[in-house]
């Protein structure tokens, strides 16, 4: 489930009024550039020959949307470059667009500057008239300011380079269906065709007496490798071995009906299992730890998330996984919120090395299934869901604080998270619930609100972040201008 080996074009503007000989120059500097920033960051950025006129730009750009390895542009003004010029070739690109405003030297030379130096170094105004065209043409684009080599520009380059990897692997994202969403829950329904329509996402139901006949159609032997998985990778934790061959058997027919129909993340619904022993739990669990997305009771949105985000996180520390809104801790001046499930979380999360135990679940009237069990890393998070409000759809980014939960729970063996919402447990709940926030998410330790909101940008879909300074007054008022916004389809 490793991510595609994307590449972004770096393409410097100018123009023929200062003559030929200073093509050289530029395309010397964008090649530095863009070798020190490959080295940096986490794609590769090629520099492409600086660009002249209005039929390069359009060929370029055209070049860009047919090549499916151009995951983004990126585009820089060296020296000024008339904006006509650019409005085919804008006007035709479907890629993820990035702006940068920078110059190849950090300081003014004071003694050596000169009409020459001037027209070869014009970032200052040629990117201003590059600017005004995006902002003519209503495009959307990310605009970052600052000198190449510093660390801040650097660090919001490669933020909007994940989300733009993450925008190109959303569009690859094919959802299994193992039956439908939960019975009467709406949060976890939503517009299947929108979704397809704005981020690509193609969600598939098969029934599940599909999965029933692949799970009957796995081999003892192919049972034994997985568990020779299981057991490298977790502690043996249950005297209950045939309840873990079980979730194996589960796990490899799952997977295999994945492989061979191309999705790349599921559902299930503990309301309808039909012929199957157990909810998969533990299979679900380590198809997550591989890479899969996945969401509970039907919940098709929160799956083709947790595949996107992970995509995004590719080759950063710390776990991205599936979450579920649990029970709050109302001490004062020690609020928390335990996120749980009853047996999905994935492992990427975990602690220590988790534990495969079986215990009985209280819904679902099927045999006690295997699951992991885990205490959670500790550190920053983000906490994310993507609602469906009708009219659009609606992301909700909130920054958390993941603490050590020192308390054990013998009574609900389930893998937990505990953390601490910014700026506080009432005003983020209150946020949450007044945006429509679902019980489901995606936590991940990986990735920031910024990587969200460059996302949620280039998706073109609704972005609302609670964080530190979110005051729910000031929050209750965004809610009502993005309604007007939206109405007025702006």
């Amino acid at each position: 489930m490793s991510v595609k080996d994307y590449e972004f074009w770096f393409v410097a503007g100018t123009q023929f009024l200062y003559g030929e000989d200073i093509f050289e120059t530029i395309n010397s500097h964008a090649a530095q550039m863009c070798a020190e920033w490959s080295e940096k960051l986490p794609w590769r950025i090629v520099a492409k020959p600086c660009v002249k006129t209005s039929e390069e730009i359009l060929q370029l750009f055209r070049a860009a949307n047919s090549d499916d390895s151009c995951a983004g542009v990126i585009t820089w003004m060296h020296t000024f470059s008339p904006s006509k010029t650019w409005i085919a070739g804008l006007g035709a690109l479907q890629k993820p667009y990035l702006h940068i405003n920078t110059q190849f030297n950090r300081d003014i030379p004071w003694q050596d500057i000169d009409m020459d130096f001037m027209n070869l170094n014009q970032s200052a105004h040629g990117d201003r008239e590059h600017g005004y065209i995006g902002a003519r043409m209503r495009l959307k684009r990310k605009v970052i300011a600052g000198y190449w080599r510093d660390a801040e520009l650097q660090q919001k380059l490669s933020c909007w380079l994940r989300a733009a990897v993450g925008a190109a692997e959303s569009r690859k994202v094919r959802v299994l269906r193992i039956s439908d969403n939960m019975r009467n829950v709406a949060v976890t329904d939503g517009d299947k065709v929108e979704a397809q329509i704005k981020l690509g996402w193609r969600i598939d139901h098969y029934g599940v007496g599909d999965i029933i006949r692949e799970v009957e159609s796995v081999t003892e032997d192919e049972i034994d490798s997985q568990m020779a998985e299981y057991e490298k990778n977790y502690v043996m934790d249950t005297d209950d071995i045939q309840a873990v061959r079980y979730q194996a058997r589960e796990e490899i027919a799952i997977k295999r009906f994945m492989d061979r129909h191309g999705f790349n993340a599921f559902h299930t619904n503990f309301e309808d299992l039909q012929q199957l022993r157990q909810l998969p739990g533990l299979a679900a669990q380590d198809l997550m730890r591989q890479g899969y997305g996945f969401g509970a009771e039907g919940d098709w949105k929160v799956a083709a998330l947790l595949r996107t985000m992970n995509a995004m996180a590719q080759g950063l520390n710390g776990g991205t996984v599936f979450m579920e809104d649990y029970t709050y801790h109302f001490e004062p001046g020690n609020e928390m919120l335990l996120g749980s499930h009853m047996l999905e979380v994935s492992p990427l999360c975990a602690a220590q090395k988790p534990k495969i135990q079986v215990h009985p679940l209280g819904i679902g009237d099927r045999e006690d299934p295997a699951r992991l069990v885990f205490k959670a890393q500790t550190g920053p998070a983000i906490v994310v869901t993507l609602v469906d409000m009708g009219d659009r759809l609606r992301m909700i980014c909130n920054d958390v604080q993941c603490m050590e939960q020192v308390n054990d729970m013998p009574k609900l063996p389930v893998a937990g998270v505990l953390w601490k919402p910014l700026p506080s447990l009432q005003t983020s709940a209150e946020a949450w619930i007044y945006a429509g926030g679902a019980h489901h998410s995606v936590l991940s330790y990986s990735l920031t609100a910024d990587n969200m909101r460059d996302f949620a940008a280039i998706m073109g879909i609704e972005f609302l972040h609670i964080g530190k300074n979110t005051e729910i007054n000031e929050f209750k008022k965004e809610l009502f201008y993005n309604d007007v916004a939206y109405k007025l389809g702006m």
